[in-house]
C-alpha cells in the first residue's frame, strides 16, 4: 500500500476511491433497480429519510414505485423503511463519514493552514448552525401536520436529515475556509478566524430569524425560559465540571487547553436539552413531554425511567475524549487532532442544539 501511495499521492488514491464507489453504486442502481435501488439505497438510506421528512414515525411503504405511509400499504408491497438508523446503514455511513474526514484533513493541508486553534473556535458557530438548521426539518414537519403540504419539498428537505445534513455543513464549512483563507492570504482580513466566524454567524442568525418566524404559527409555540433554562444548566454543568479537572485531575486537559471546555459544553448541552425536554418541558408549558429521537437516549429512558442519567453520560464521554486528545497527539499531529475535536463538538452540539430548538419553538 505504501508502494501505490508512493507513486501516485494519497490525494489521488483518495479521489479515485470516492469516484470509483460513487459510479460504482450508481451504475449498480441502475442496472439492478430492485435489487440495488429498492432493496438496500431506497429501504436503508432514502425511505428512512422520507419518512422522517413527513414525521412518520410508524414507516414508509415502496409501493410500486410510490412512497405511502406505513397504513396505506397494501399487502402485496414493501419494502418498509422507517426513520433512524440500522447496521446496514451505518455499514455505508460509517466508511462515507471517514471518506470525508480524510477528504477534510487532505484540504486543510492543501491550505497550509497552522493556527489550529483559532480555527476550532471559528467553526464553532457552524456547530450551533447545524443543530438549528436541523431544527428547520422540524418546523417542516410541523408544518405538514398542520397543513398537509410539506413547506420545502423533498428532495431538498432530505438535506436537513442526518446524516445528509451532516454532509452538507461540513461542505459549507468547507467553502467557508477557502474563502477566508484567501481573504487572508490576499490581505484583506488580518485572520483567516474572523471572516470564518462570520460567515458562520451570519448563517446561524439567518436560520434562527427563520425559526424566530415559525414561532408566529399555529404550529408552534415560543418557550423562552425553556432555552434560557437549557443553556444556564449546561453551563453551570460545564463550569463544575471543568473546576473538578482543574482542581482533582488538571492532567486531562493538559492538551485541549480551554478547547477541552467547549468539549464538554457541547455535550453538556445535548444532555441538559433531553433531561429538560423529555422529563421536565411540561413544566414550561409544553402539553406533554417530548420523545426522544436518539437510540442512546431512549435506552437509558426506558431503563432508567428518568433522563437524568443520560447528562451524566454525556460529560462523562466529553472528559474522557478531553483526556484522550493529551499533549503528545497535538504535537504529532495537530491537523488530525483539531479535526476530530471539531468532529466531537459537532456529533454533541448537533442534536443539544436540534433538541433544545425543537423543545423551545415546540415543534
Amino acid at each position: 500500500m505504501d508502494e501505490y501511495i508512493e507513486r501516485y499521492g494519497a490525494v489521488r488514491i483518495w479521489a479515485a476511491t470516492v469516484v470509483l464507489l460513487a459510479v460504482g453504486v450508481t451504475a449498480a442502481a441502475l442496472l439492478f433497480p430492485q435489487r440495488v435501488y429498492v432493496d438496500i439505497i431506497w429501504q436503508y438510506y432514502w425511505g428512512p429519510v422520507v419518512a422522517d421528512a413527513h414525521g412518520w414515525s410508524s414507516g414508509i411503504a415502496w409501493a410500486d414505485g410510490e412512497q405511502v405511509h406505513i397504513s396505506e400499504a397494501g399487502p402485496d408491497d414493501g419494502p418498509f423503511a422507517e426513520p433512524g438508523y440500522t447496521f446496514v446503514s451505518y455499514a455505508g455511513y460509517i466508511p462515507t463519514l471517514i471518506l470525508g474526514a480524510i477528504g477534510l484533513l487532505f484540504l486543510i493541508r492543501r491550505l497550509d493552514i497552522q493556527r489550529y486553534r483559532a480555527g476550532f473556535y471559528a467553526l464553532f458557530p457552524f456547530m450551533l448552525f447545524g443543530g438549528a438548521l436541523r431544527t428547520v426539518e422540524d418546523a417542516n414537519v410541523a408544518a405538514y401536520r398542520d397543513t398537509g403540504e410539506l413547506a420545502i419539498e423533498l428532495p431538498w428537505s432530505g438535506f436537513l436529515i442526518s446524516p445528509l445534513i451532516y454532509f452538507l455543513v461540513a461542505a459549507l464549512a468547507a467553502i467557508a475556509v477557502i474563502v477566508s483563507v484567501w481573504l487572508d492570504r490576499n490581505d484583506y482580513v488580518s485572520g483567516y478566524e474572523y471572516p470564518l466566524a462570520g460567515i458562520g454567524t451570519g448563517l446561524l442568525a439567518v436560520t434562527l430569524a427563520f425559526l424566530g418566524y415559525t414561532a408566529t404559527q399555529e404550529y408552534a409555540t415560543f418557550y423562552p425560559w425553556l432555552l434560557l433554562t437549557t443553556l444556564v444548566g449546561a453551563t453551570v454543568a460545564t463550569w463544575l465540571t471543568w473546576e473538578a479537572i482543574k482542581r482533582f485531575a488538571p492532567e486531562i486537559n493538559a492538551g485541549t487547553g480551554f478547547m477541552g471546555a467547549v468539549v464538554i459544553w457541547a455535550h453538556a448541552v445535548d444532555g441538559v436539552a433531553n433531561v429538560i425536554g423529555l422529563d421536565y418541558a411540561t413544566f414550561f408549558g409544553h402539553a406533554s413531554n417530548l420523545a426522544p429521537k436518539h437510540p442512546v437516549n431512549a435506552a437509558i429512558v426506558d431503563t432508567m425511567g428518568a433522563a437524568w442519567p443520560f447528562l451524566f453520560v454525556k460529560l462523562a464521554a466529553a472528559v474522557f475524549v478531553v483526556w484522550i486528545f493529551n499533549e503528545e497527539i497535538f504535537d504529532e499531529n495537530p491537523r488530525f487532532a483539531i479535526l476530530m475535536l471539531i468532529t466531537v463538538v459537532a456529533v454533541g452540539l448537533g442534536p443539544g442544539t436540534r433538541d433544545m430548538l425543537r423543545a423551545t419553538f415546540g415543534i
